[in-house]
């Protein structure tokens, strides 16, 4: 059973409504809003997490998914954000994979992805795992299997795994590059265009093969950072 969490009410009181309803229309969310910006949720998380140990924090981040409330949302995934777990890496993966089905917009979803994409690089066998996702009918979460990878694409030196890995996210570009969703098409090319940094011939290459179908809009922002040609 989940308690309550501690950090909430210290969103709460920052609560700004005005601001509150521009974000709901924004965000066309549903989902109570408070109102805030990162700066408040950070510092929140951040005095909060300090000095507790990392049990505490699988169990607030639980709490503050369960209000249901944006920021609290938003604020889950940054309380989880760590290059390295040691025996909690596990449950902290869990608890992440476990909030995919409830991705409902991109703000939550990449709040999450910061978090997931550690845990992702620490071990790539969660690939299964995504690849899974990357086939979801859940928009959100089929999207979430390239968020979550990103930091394959940002690579300077990828090692052999971690380049098979790479080729293995591709893939899954490739069967979602006539997907008819914008934000589908938007992470695609989101992921596109940051391997372009490290590797600009492989972006051509997968945009020779497969970029005919993806949407204009995709094609141009995949291609956006690719030097010129010699």
């Amino acid at each position: 059973m989940t308690g309550a969490s501690a950090i909430l009410p210290r969103l709460q009181a920052a609560e700004d409504p005005e601001r509150a309803a521009k974000m709901v229309r924004y965000h066309k969310t549903d989902r109570p809003v408070l109102g805030l910006g990162n700066p408040v949720i950070n510092a929140a998380v951040s005095d909060w997490r300090e000095e507790r140990p990392v049990e505490a924090w699988i169990a607030e981040a639980e709490a503050l998914w369960a209000s249901g409330i944006f920021e609290a949302r938003i604020a889950a995934g940054k309380l989880l954000i760590k290059a390295r777990y040691s025996s909690h890496e596990a449950a902290v993966w869990n608890t992440i994979a476990g909030w995919a089905p409830d991705f409902d917009g991109w703000a939550i979803a990449d709040a999450v992805a910061d978090a997931g994409g550690r845990r992702v690089m620490a071990d790539l066998a969660r690939l299964d795992a995504l690849e899974i996702w990357s086939r979801s009918d859940h928009l959100w979460t089929r999207r979430a299997a390239f968020v979550f990878t990103l930091g394959l694409a940002r690579l300077r030196y990828p090692k052999p795994p971690e380049q098979a890995a790479r080729e293995r996210v591709l893939g899954w570009a490739a069967e979602a590059a006539d997907a008819p969703d914008w934000f589908l098409q938007k992470a695609v090319s989101w992921w596109l265009r940051t391997l372009s940094d490290r590797d600009p011939g492989r972006v051509r290459a997968f945009l020779a093969d497969h970029g005919a179908r993806m949407a204009g809009f995709a094609q141009r922002d995949a291609a956006r950072k690719l030097p010129p040609l010699a």
